[in-house]
């Protein structure tokens, strides 16, 4: 028998040391001593006979042979974590975990309703939403921490083959301002009467600021000509914000349906313009799937792409044609 030179715990008190930065801050995240995270520490290099750690810092820096480790123990702990939710997934839904990501917009605004309408059907299958980055939600299914995804960004280059990205629905995102704007008062914006507002929007790095842009310029207006008014960082920093009457916004039309059924915001149509993304859903071909992923894909996510939103017919990521464009 293969005389393997440490144990899981090893490897989890390692995580826990290069994610924390410190073995105090490990040990109090695994909720043992300090010198309980020492002595596994001090086992473990004597095991590898190689030290793990530059003691020289005040913050525990891994060495080489520490970075390699740390790698090879992140795949192992994952895929003892999909043993173990596969071995639960023999209860036929009467247990288990279903873990799922989402970027910002979705997993604020829509997957909560989703998860509500899984949970009464499952109540037994717990479900826990991580809601993250485009980027960083990618990575999380692709290492195996999250069983399946809804996305509005672009997925990493370095990830697009280990993947599967089956677009899921098309998301609007609407030209909101304030009722008491003298705009507002009719049904439809010119594009050029776009650079009479101001805007309050995401930071210019954001997925969905990008989206805007790009079918804006692509469609004849310049997004660098908008008067941008402020940046804030959350959408529900906007939608409060023009409320409060400060400006208007680009929002995702899943963001706003409360705001729009009791009126304290005026959706505009822009001439010969809409401004829609892609939402894909994405999981990792090559991990197993669990019944629970297989219940909310073919229950869960049909019911809401056709209630909620418009089905993707495309496969792009980004839909930057105009509505007068895709009449013609």
């Amino acid at each position: 028998m293969i005389d393997i030179p440490f144990t899981l715990d090893q490897l989890r008190i390692l995580k826990a040391i290069a994610a924390e930065g410190s073995f105090k801050r490990a040990a109090d995240s695994l909720y043992v001593s300090q010198p309980a995270v020492s002595l596994q520490v001090q086992h473990l290099e004597r095991q590898l006979d190689i030290p793990l750690f530059d003691r020289g810092g005040r913050r525990a820096q891994l060495t080489e042979a520490g970075r390699l480790l740390l790698s090879y123990g992140d795949r192992i702990l994952s895929l003892c974590q999909e043993t173990r939710r596969a071995i639960e997934d023999l209860q036929n839904l009467h247990g288990g975990t279903l873990i799922i990501g989402a970027s910002q917009t979705t997993g604020t605004y829509l997957m909560p309703r989703m998860i509500g309408s899984f949970r009464h059907r499952y109540p037994d299958v717990a479900v826990q939403l991580h809601v993250h980055s485009t980027r960083r939600t990618a990575w999380s299914v692709a290492n195996g921490q999250v069983d399946l995804a809804i996305i509005g960004g672009e997925i990493p280059t370095e990830l697009q083959d280990s993947l599967e990205v089956v677009p899921y629905a098309e998301d609007e995102l609407a030209l909101v301002l304030p009722v008491s704007h003298p705009l507002a008062q009719g049904d439809m914006l010119t594009g050029d009467e776009l650079y009479k507002l101001q805007f309050i929007t995401l930071d210019s790095q954001s997925t969905i600021r990008k989206v805007i842009d790009k079918v804006l310029m692509t469609n004849g207006v310049d997004p660098r000509q908008l008067k941008v008014e402020m940046e804030l960082n959350s959408i529900e920093a906007i939608k409060n914000a023009v409320q409060a009457g400060l400006g208007a916004a680009f929002l995702s039309v899943i963001a706003i349906e409360k705001e729009l059924q009791t009126g304290s915001i005026r959706q505009m149509a822009i001439e010969g313009l809409a401004i829609k993304r892609t939402l894909c859903q994405i999981s990792n071909p090559s991990r197993y799937r669990s019944r629970a992923t297989e219940a909310f894909c073919n229950e869960i996510l049909p019911q809401f792409r056709h209630k909620h939103l418009h089905i993707a017919e495309e496969s792009d990521q980004v839909d930057t044609t105009s509505s007068a464009t895709k009449k013609s």
